[in-house]
């Protein structure tokens, strides 16, 4: 994992990496203020989570600058680049404050968001400058949807090795008893065979 950044200065909204983006990855602008993320929100005191996109694998679309969204989220998003996954630490006062947001976040609660950055679009609605602004910005959508996809198979292979090897860690193990000359001693059955 990365250094812990301070995105605010006072230490309200802390941004770890944990997988940074591709080289070349595109970041939020004024031009692609649309954002799609995958997250996991939850409580610092408890672990507990209290929201998530992963379990049936939906993305959460909002537009940065809007205060749509918690300030922390307005603040980290918008220094995040398509592909990249990060931890942000939200203090109460950019998060729910005081009031939090019942029944599942209480009050001056510290929120912690695994955030993964999947698109950024422009707002609906707006025009580029001329069919070449279009075609690039087509471009380097596509090429978003291909580098998410890329890092989301590396992520599965990943895993997959990890269970592999803890398989086959778990089989040495199960070989090892076996060569240490463990035999089951007969049963009263098997003896009466022998006379």
């Amino acid at each position: 994992m990365g250094d812990v950044i301070d995105l605010t200065g006072d230490g309200g909204v802390l941004k770890t990496i944990i997988r940074s983006a591709k080289p070349g990855a595109m970041l939020p602008t004024e031009d692609l203020p649309n954002v799609d993320v995958h997250y996991e929100g939850t409580l610092a005191e408890t672990g507990e989570v209290f929201d998530t996109t992963r379990e049936d694998n939906t993305l959460f679309s909002f537009e940065l600058g809007k205060g749509t969204v918690i300030k922390a989220w307005d603040i980290a998003v918008k220094t995040m680049k398509v592909g990249e996954v990060a931890r942000i630490t939200c203090k109460p006062e950019y998060a729910y404050g005081s009031a939090g947001s019942p029944p599942d976040i209480p009050e001056n609660a510290t929120l912690i968001f695994e955030v993964e950055l999947v698109a950024c679009k422009p707002r609906k609605g707006s025009t580029f400058g001329s069919v070449s602004d279009e075609k690039a910005r087509l471009e380097e959508l596509k090429k978003q949807r291909e580098m998410a996809a890329a890092s989301k198979e590396e992520e599965k292979k990943r895993r997959e090795e990890a269970k592999a090897t803890a398989a086959a860690r778990v089989q040495a193990k199960l070989e090892a008893k076996k060569g240490q000359g463990i035999q089951p001693s007969p049963s009263k059955k098997d003896a009466t065979n022998f006379q």
